[in-house]
Protein backbone atom coordinates (compact mmCIF):
# COMPACT_ATOMS: atom_id res chain seq x y z
CA UNK A 1 0.00 0.00 0.00
CA UNK A 2 2.04 2.90 -1.33
CA UNK A 3 -0.60 5.56 -0.77
CA UNK A 4 -3.41 6.15 1.73
CA UNK A 5 -5.32 8.49 -0.56
CA UNK A 6 -8.90 7.32 -1.20
CA UNK A 7 -8.43 4.39 1.19
CA UNK A 8 -10.89 3.59 3.98
CA UNK A 9 -9.27 3.09 7.39
CA UNK A 10 -11.02 1.77 10.50
CA UNK A 11 -9.40 2.63 13.85
CA UNK A 12 -10.30 1.42 17.33
CA UNK A 13 -9.38 3.52 20.35
CA UNK A 14 -9.51 6.64 18.15
CA UNK A 15 -10.59 8.95 20.96
CA UNK A 16 -7.07 9.69 22.17
CA UNK A 17 -3.40 8.79 21.98
CA UNK A 18 -2.02 6.85 19.04
CA UNK A 19 -5.50 6.16 17.66
CA UNK A 20 -6.34 9.86 17.45
CA UNK A 21 -3.00 10.73 15.86
CA UNK A 22 -3.39 7.92 13.32
CA UNK A 23 -6.76 9.42 12.40
CA UNK A 24 -5.21 12.88 11.94
CA UNK A 25 -2.36 11.57 9.80
CA UNK A 26 -4.67 9.49 7.61
CA UNK A 27 -7.08 12.41 7.20
CA UNK A 28 -4.21 14.60 5.99
CA UNK A 29 -3.25 11.87 3.50
CA UNK A 30 -6.70 11.66 1.97
CA UNK A 31 -8.21 8.62 3.68
CA UNK A 32 -11.82 8.13 4.65
CA UNK A 33 -12.12 7.23 8.32
CA UNK A 34 -14.28 4.89 10.38
CA UNK A 35 -13.49 5.69 14.01
CA UNK A 36 -14.50 3.93 17.21
CA UNK A 37 -13.86 4.35 20.92
CA UNK A 38 -15.57 3.46 24.18
CA UNK A 39 -15.51 7.16 25.17
CA UNK A 40 -18.17 8.91 23.08
CA UNK A 41 -17.04 12.43 24.01
CA UNK A 42 -13.39 12.07 23.02
CA UNK A 43 -14.44 10.12 19.91
CA UNK A 44 -16.68 12.96 18.78
CA UNK A 45 -13.79 15.40 19.24
CA UNK A 46 -11.50 13.29 17.06
CA UNK A 47 -14.17 12.90 14.39
CA UNK A 48 -14.84 16.66 14.27
CA UNK A 49 -11.14 17.48 13.96
CA UNK A 50 -10.71 14.94 11.15
CA UNK A 51 -13.67 16.40 9.27
CA UNK A 52 -12.00 19.81 9.53
CA UNK A 53 -9.00 18.22 7.82
CA UNK A 54 -11.27 17.29 4.92
CA UNK A 55 -11.88 13.62 5.64
CA UNK A 56 -15.18 11.76 5.30
CA UNK A 57 -15.72 10.35 8.79
CA UNK A 58 -18.06 7.91 10.51
CA UNK A 59 -17.88 7.31 14.26
CA UNK A 60 -19.23 4.58 16.53
CA UNK A 61 -19.08 4.19 20.29
CA UNK A 62 -17.67 0.68 20.71
CA UNK A 63 -16.46 -1.76 23.34
CA UNK A 64 -13.97 -3.91 21.45
CA UNK A 65 -14.41 -6.71 24.00
CA UNK A 66 -17.96 -7.19 22.68
CA UNK A 67 -17.60 -9.55 19.72
CA UNK A 68 -21.09 -9.02 18.32
CA UNK A 69 -20.69 -5.24 18.48
CA UNK A 70 -17.35 -5.38 16.65
CA UNK A 71 -18.83 -7.49 13.83
CA UNK A 72 -21.79 -5.13 13.53
CA UNK A 73 -19.43 -2.17 13.33
CA UNK A 74 -17.32 -3.84 10.62
CA UNK A 75 -20.41 -4.47 8.49
CA UNK A 76 -21.64 -0.92 9.08
CA UNK A 77 -18.28 0.51 7.99
CA UNK A 78 -18.40 -1.46 4.74
CA UNK A 79 -21.96 -0.31 4.10
CA UNK A 80 -21.25 3.34 4.96
CA UNK A 81 -17.95 3.73 3.08
CA UNK A 82 -18.35 1.10 0.35
CA UNK A 83 -15.11 -0.69 1.19
CA UNK A 84 -12.48 -1.11 3.93
CA UNK A 85 -8.72 -1.14 3.28
CA UNK A 86 -7.16 -0.88 6.73
CA UNK A 87 -8.06 -1.94 10.25
CA UNK A 88 -5.98 -0.51 13.09
CA UNK A 89 -6.69 -2.61 16.20
CA UNK A 90 -5.34 0.02 18.56
CA UNK A 91 -7.67 0.12 21.58
CA UNK A 92 -5.90 -0.91 24.77
CA UNK A 93 -5.80 -0.57 28.55
CA UNK A 94 -3.23 -1.02 31.30
CA UNK A 95 -3.23 -3.08 34.49
CA UNK A 96 -0.59 -3.01 37.22
CA UNK A 97 -0.85 -6.12 39.37
CA UNK A 98 1.16 -9.15 40.38
CA UNK A 99 0.19 -12.37 38.63
CA UNK A 100 -0.28 -14.12 41.95
CA UNK A 101 -2.60 -11.41 43.23
CA UNK A 102 -4.48 -10.38 40.07
CA UNK A 103 -8.20 -11.06 40.23
CA UNK A 104 -9.76 -13.12 37.46
CA UNK A 105 -12.12 -10.21 36.85
CA UNK A 106 -9.21 -7.86 36.09
CA UNK A 107 -7.37 -10.51 34.07
CA UNK A 108 -10.44 -11.15 31.92
CA UNK A 109 -11.01 -7.39 31.55
CA UNK A 110 -7.55 -6.71 30.12
CA UNK A 111 -7.54 -9.81 27.92
CA UNK A 112 -10.99 -8.91 26.61
CA UNK A 113 -9.78 -5.53 25.35
CA UNK A 114 -6.08 -6.00 24.61
CA UNK A 115 -6.24 -9.50 23.08
CA UNK A 116 -9.79 -10.49 22.18
CA UNK A 117 -10.49 -6.99 20.91
CA UNK A 118 -7.63 -7.47 18.43
CA UNK A 119 -8.89 -10.92 17.43
CA UNK A 120 -12.46 -9.71 16.95
CA UNK A 121 -11.36 -6.67 14.96
CA UNK A 122 -9.10 -8.73 12.73
CA UNK A 123 -11.58 -11.49 11.99
CA UNK A 124 -14.55 -9.14 11.57
CA UNK A 125 -12.75 -6.97 9.03
CA UNK A 126 -10.77 -9.60 7.11
CA UNK A 127 -13.57 -10.45 4.65
CA UNK A 128 -13.99 -6.75 3.87
CA UNK A 129 -10.24 -6.26 3.46
CA UNK A 130 -10.11 -9.19 1.03
CA UNK A 131 -13.01 -7.73 -0.94
CA UNK A 132 -11.13 -4.42 -1.32
CA UNK A 133 -8.25 -6.27 -3.09
CA UNK A 134 -5.81 -4.07 -1.16
CA UNK A 135 -6.05 -4.56 2.59
CA UNK A 136 -3.86 -4.34 5.66
CA UNK A 137 -4.30 -5.41 9.31
CA UNK A 138 -2.34 -3.36 11.85
CA UNK A 139 -2.35 -4.77 15.38
CA UNK A 140 -0.86 -2.85 18.28
CA UNK A 141 1.18 -5.01 20.63
CA UNK A 142 3.82 -3.40 22.87
CA UNK A 143 7.50 -3.60 23.72
CA UNK A 144 6.05 -5.65 26.60
CA UNK A 145 5.09 -8.12 23.87
CA UNK A 146 8.83 -8.67 23.40
CA UNK A 147 10.19 -8.33 26.94
CA UNK A 148 8.01 -9.03 30.03
CA UNK A 149 8.02 -6.80 33.08
CA UNK A 150 7.09 -7.40 36.74
CA UNK A 151 3.76 -5.92 37.89
CA UNK A 152 2.60 -6.08 34.26
CA UNK A 153 2.22 -9.83 33.77
CA UNK A 154 -1.38 -9.82 32.58
CA UNK A 155 -0.67 -6.92 30.21
CA UNK A 156 2.37 -8.78 28.88
CA UNK A 157 0.34 -11.96 28.40
CA UNK A 158 -2.13 -10.06 26.20
CA UNK A 159 0.57 -8.29 24.20
CA UNK A 160 2.64 -11.45 23.65
CA UNK A 161 -0.58 -13.09 22.43
CA UNK A 162 -1.19 -10.23 19.99
CA UNK A 163 2.32 -10.67 18.64
CA UNK A 164 1.92 -14.41 18.07
CA UNK A 165 -1.53 -13.98 16.56
CA UNK A 166 -0.43 -11.27 14.14
CA UNK A 167 2.80 -12.90 13.03
CA UNK A 168 1.03 -16.22 12.35
CA UNK A 169 -1.70 -14.34 10.48
CA UNK A 170 0.90 -12.63 8.28
CA UNK A 171 2.39 -16.00 7.37
CA UNK A 172 -1.01 -17.48 6.52
CA UNK A 173 -1.94 -14.49 4.37
CA UNK A 174 1.28 -14.82 2.41
CA UNK A 175 0.94 -18.59 1.98
CA UNK A 176 -2.57 -18.16 0.58
CA UNK A 177 -1.50 -15.19 -1.59
CA UNK A 178 -4.22 -13.05 -0.06
CA UNK A 179 -4.60 -9.40 -1.16
CA UNK A 180 -4.16 -8.51 2.53
CA UNK A 181 -1.09 -8.10 4.71
CA UNK A 182 -0.49 -7.69 8.43
CA UNK A 183 1.87 -5.70 10.64
CA UNK A 184 2.52 -6.04 14.36
CA UNK A 185 3.41 -2.82 16.17
CA UNK A 186 5.56 -2.69 19.31
CA UNK A 187 5.51 0.80 20.86
CA UNK A 188 7.82 1.74 23.69
CA UNK A 189 6.84 4.50 26.09
CA UNK A 190 4.37 6.68 24.20
CA UNK A 191 3.01 9.93 25.65
CA UNK A 192 -0.64 8.89 26.01
CA UNK A 193 -3.04 8.62 28.94
CA UNK A 194 -2.77 4.81 29.21
CA UNK A 195 -0.87 4.95 32.52
CA UNK A 196 -3.32 7.46 33.96
CA UNK A 197 -6.32 5.39 32.90
CA UNK A 198 -4.87 2.02 33.95
CA UNK A 199 -6.04 -0.06 36.88
CA UNK A 200 -3.57 -0.30 39.77
CA UNK A 201 -3.72 -2.98 42.43
CA UNK A 202 -2.30 -2.52 45.90
CA UNK A 203 -0.77 -6.00 45.60
CA UNK A 204 2.19 -4.51 43.69
CA UNK A 205 3.31 -3.37 47.12
CA UNK A 206 4.71 -6.89 47.47
CA UNK A 207 7.23 -5.88 44.79
CA UNK A 208 8.09 -2.69 46.63
CA UNK A 209 5.96 -0.59 44.29
CA UNK A 210 3.38 2.05 45.17
CA UNK A 211 0.45 2.55 42.75
CA UNK A 212 0.65 6.36 42.68
CA UNK A 213 4.43 6.64 42.39
CA UNK A 214 4.49 3.79 39.86
CA UNK A 215 2.07 5.66 37.61
CA UNK A 216 4.19 8.79 37.81
CA UNK A 217 7.37 6.83 37.10
CA UNK A 218 5.80 5.16 34.05
CA UNK A 219 4.64 8.50 32.69
CA UNK A 220 8.14 9.96 33.06
CA UNK A 221 9.46 7.04 31.02
CA UNK A 222 7.21 7.90 28.08
CA UNK A 223 9.60 9.56 25.63
CA UNK A 224 7.86 9.34 22.24
CA UNK A 225 4.94 11.52 21.16
CA UNK A 226 1.78 9.89 19.87
CA UNK A 227 2.04 11.88 16.64
CA UNK A 228 5.55 10.56 16.02
CA UNK A 229 4.32 7.04 16.76
CA UNK A 230 1.51 7.42 14.21
CA UNK A 231 3.91 8.52 11.48
CA UNK A 232 6.24 5.61 12.23
CA UNK A 233 3.36 3.13 12.02
CA UNK A 234 2.07 4.48 8.71
CA UNK A 235 5.57 4.44 7.26
CA UNK A 236 5.85 0.76 8.26
CA UNK A 237 2.51 -0.03 6.59
CA UNK A 238 3.67 1.62 3.36
CA UNK A 239 6.80 -0.54 3.44
CA UNK A 240 4.75 -3.63 4.38
CA UNK A 241 6.90 -4.39 7.43
CA UNK A 242 6.11 -7.47 9.48
CA UNK A 243 7.10 -5.80 12.72
CA UNK A 244 7.63 -2.16 13.65
CA UNK A 245 9.34 -0.83 16.78
CA UNK A 246 8.18 2.60 17.89
CA UNK A 247 10.59 4.76 19.87
CA UNK A 248 14.27 4.59 20.68
CA UNK A 249 13.49 2.74 23.92
CA UNK A 250 11.66 0.01 22.00
CA UNK A 251 14.57 -0.35 19.58
CA UNK A 252 17.08 -0.57 22.44
CA UNK A 253 15.06 -3.17 24.35
CA UNK A 254 14.50 -5.28 21.24
CA UNK A 255 18.25 -5.22 20.52
CA UNK A 256 19.06 -6.27 24.08
CA UNK A 257 16.55 -9.14 23.98
CA UNK A 258 18.10 -10.42 20.75
CA UNK A 259 21.64 -10.01 22.09
CA UNK A 260 21.17 -11.42 25.59
CA UNK A 261 17.71 -12.78 26.43
CA UNK A 262 18.52 -13.79 30.01
CA UNK A 263 20.35 -10.55 30.80
CA UNK A 264 17.46 -8.50 29.44
CA UNK A 265 15.16 -10.03 32.05
CA UNK A 266 17.61 -9.23 34.83
CA UNK A 267 17.79 -5.68 33.49
CA UNK A 268 14.00 -5.36 33.69
CA UNK A 269 14.10 -6.55 37.32
CA UNK A 270 16.73 -3.90 38.05
CA UNK A 271 14.53 -1.22 36.46
CA UNK A 272 11.60 -2.35 38.62
CA UNK A 273 13.85 -2.13 41.67
CA UNK A 274 14.79 1.42 40.73
CA UNK A 275 11.09 2.33 40.43
CA UNK A 276 10.54 0.84 43.88
CA UNK A 277 13.29 2.96 45.39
Amino acid sequence: MKSFASKVAAITGAGSGIGRELAFELARRGSQLALSDVNATSLAETAELCEQLGSSVSAATLDVANREAVYQWADAVRQRHGKVNLIFNNAGVGLASTLEGVSYEDFEWIMGINFWGVVYGTKAFLPHLRASSEGHVINISSIFGILPAPANGSYCAAKFAVRGFTEALRQELELTKAPVSATCVHPGGIKTNIARAARYSSNIGALGLDPLSSRRAFEKAFITSASSAARTILSAVRRNQRRVLVGLDACAIDFLVRLAPASSQRMMMAVAGRFAR
